[in-house]
């Protein structure tokens, strides 16, 4: 049974994933209009059950707020893109003008911290957070990141990577510039991306869309457990210089010390250097598409690499033969990817796993479907004449017994739900 779940006129945003509260009560959302403009002053919540929307935070001083996300742990912790305050001519929202901002029990404090002139600090970024993601323990979140400095030097080198937070705060910088602040965690990249990657090499120029790998992490071939990992797309390009974007994992450390070496770069950066990531943390690439007909994962629809909760599969979407966009399931250890739907049609939808990891959750044909990963059977939750669910976010409830998504209704997105029988 399809349940609307907002009526008022503006829009609904969901994110792609974390979206509901840990008691699967709640979901949250911002007020962006749809499209690429941020623009919402507000981060709200919606309970499921009776309707009732509540203000988490207000944005002010000109700022703007979004992409909300929440710890899939108690305490109710939310984090998300916070634009700068009071901007202007020489400082306003962009993709290295932005923060993370978390709130706990009403207080708003910054995750990230910022340090924009030399010396630059390690553990603070130089410029914009952007969609956050925790952990599945709560722990720390990952994110991806531009660079004011690069930005400013050569907008060539301001590159985009994938960095986490870590809960080894809080960073303080010596303010310099007005821009400055500090924030609570302590922050690295942990991808490696060059401006231009030698072709039909494993070179990057862009990390993005990453995904934690298992609750816990993942199992080696060896039986060893690696307990931290993020799964990631990178462009790389091939032989005759065509993009390819690929699939990436890199493995993290356990321990606070790691993260404090440096490899061959600084952690922080240079006035001419990206940050780097911290000695011992390497990327490795996963799939290897150049030869197929239709190299390379799908970037539309756009989604995130999954894990599956184990952490043995990760999902991602790619052209077959045909072209039609389907699911293909591939270790975390690398090997050949299998093919998980053979539809006659392409998958519209980001997606994500059932949280008992038997099934995932998209849009196809215009519906909202589960998909068994054990043989690729889909079963439609929705209508087919029930409206065109948004292709951004499918994002089941922690307890696996509902599934949210927005959908337009009289010209605003609006946020839906159902049961997933599960």
């Amino acid at each position: 049974m399809t349940k609307q779940l907002t009526f008022a006129s503006r829009n609904h945003q969901l994110t792609n994933i974390n979206t509901w509260t840990p008691d699967s009560q709640w979901l949250v959302f911002d007020v962006r209009p749809s499209g690429a403009s941020f623009t919402s002053e507000t981060i709200e919540r919606v309970n499921v059950m009776t309707g009732e929307v509540e203000l988490i935070y207000q944005a002010s001083h000109g700022a703007h707020v979004g992409v909300v996300t929440v710890n899939p742990q108690q305490p109710e912790r939310y984090v998300f893109i916070h634009g700068p305050e009071n901007p202007d001519a020489n400082w306003q929202y962009d993709f290295h003008h932005r923060r993370g901002v978390v709130v706990e029990n009403g207080i708003a404090t910054n995750l990230d911290a910022m340090d924009i002139t030399p010396p630059f600090t390690p553990g603070a970024l130089r410029g914009g957070s952007h969609v956050h993601v925790w952990s599945p323990d709560g722990s720390r979140v990952s994110f991806t990141y531009n660079d004011h400095v690069m930005h400013e030097y050569d907008v060539a080198k301001d590159l985009r990577n994938v960095g986490i937070a870590l809960p080894f705060g809080p960073v303080t910088p010596v303010k310099q510039h007005p821009r400055e602040y500090d924030g609570s965690h302590y922050c690295v990249l942990v991808s490696r991306t060059k401006p231009s990657p030698q072709p039909g090499s494993d070179e990057i120029n862009r990390a993005y869309e990453e995904g934690w790998v298992g609750n816990h992490g993942y199992l080696k071939p060896d039986g060893s457990h690696q307990r931290w990992a993020l799964a990631f797309i990178g462009d790389t390009f091939s032989a005759k210089g065509e993009k390819v974007p690929e699939l990436f994992i890199v493995d993290l450390p356990e321990h606070k010390e790691a993260y404090l070496e440096a490899g061959s770069e600084p952690i922080e950066g240079t006035p001419t250097t990206l940050p780097a990531p911290p000695a011992g943390i390497e990327q490795t690439r996963l799939t290897f598409t150049h030869q197929r007909r239709y190299p390379g994962l799908a970037t539309l629809p756009r989604h995130w690499v999954r894990s599956s909760p184990d952490g043995s599969l990760l999902a991602f979407l790619m052209r077959d033969d045909a072209g039609i966009v389907q699911m293909y399931l591939i270790s975390p250890n690398g090997g050949e990817p299998r093919q998980l739907t053979h539809g006659q049609d392409d998958i519209q939808s980001a997606f994500n796993w059932h949280p008992a990891g038997q099934a995932v959750g998209f849009v196809s044909k215009g519906q909202i479907v589960l998909c068994d990963v054990s043989n690729g059977e889909i079963t439609p939750l929705t209508a087919p004449d029930s409206g065109a669910p948004s292709a951004d976010a499918v994002v089941f409830s922690p307890d696996g017994k509902y599934i949210a998504w927005m959908q337009d209704v009289d010209g605003f997105r609006q946020l839906f739900m159902t049961q997933t029988d599960c």
